[in-house]
């Protein structure tokens, strides 16, 4: 009678399971290392779009600023802001009546929560995008 020696004695399913399972470790490690080397490149993305905006922002008040130096632009404030008018001229004032309802409502004051598809949170995970918010 021969006699073979057996290993582990895992057998075919044993060294599946073995295998799913390192596998599985892997991919776990390799997972959450890049879902934040991800999140990190979104910060970034999302902090410079935001200095772009506050750049053009500034640019904007800038000239705002160069414009309040000139004659046209105090005069289009003070009829704008506050009511004033040139001498000759005659100045009118709409009032809304009391108890007359906003015809167009505003919508302020509703909230609406929305639930995202379970896919979307799984992707979301996987990328990174549910540790940086969008802002």
């Amino acid at each position: 009678m021969i006699e073979t020696k057996r290993g582990l004695g895992l057998g075919f399913g044993g060294f599946l399971v073995l295998a799913s399972l390192m596998l599985l470790v892997v991919a776990a490690a390799g997972i959450f290392p890049f879902r934040q080397l991800l999140a990190q490149e979104r910060a970034v993305d999302l902090a410079q779009s935001q200095l772009d905006a506050l750049v053009d922002e500034n640019l904007k008040l800038e000239q705002q600023i160069a414009a309040l130096g000139t004659d046209e632009e105090v005069e289009r404030l003070a009829r704008e802001h506050f009511g004033l008018v040139m001498q000759g001229e005659v100045g009118y004032v709409a009032v809304v009546p009391e108890g007359v309802v906003d015809p167009v409502p505003t919508g302020r004051g509703l909230t609406l929560q929305r639930q995202e598809p379970l896919w979307r949170q799984v992707w979301d995970f996987l990328t990174g995008r549910d540790i940086v918010d969008d802002g």
